[in-house]
């Protein structure tokens, strides 16, 4: 019988696939926001509600990454 060890946990680069993922997002944001002047007035909408959507997205985002740098930092103490 085969045992799965679960992967160590490897943080060393959450930051950059954080910052990534905000980039990312900004970029969808933009393109949405370009696809705007030919979408109806419903469409439009939608739209905006998905960009507040992703806002809210990249300020947690953000959060998660001061946090995670601060870990890098401070040498990802465990605390388990």
């Amino acid at each position: 019988m085969v045992y799965n060890k679960p992967n160590p946990d490897d943080r060393s680069d959450n930051v950059e696939k954080l910052q990534d993922i905000v980039q990312n997002t900004l970029e969808n944001m933009e393109e949405a926001e370009e696809t705007m002047q030919f979408a109806d007035r419903e469409e439009r909408e939608r739209i905006r509600a998905k960009n507040h959507r992703r806002e809210e997205s990249i300020h947690a985002l953000r959060q998660e990454i001061k946090d995670e740098a601060h870990d890098r930092e401070n040498g990802y103490r465990n605390e388990g």
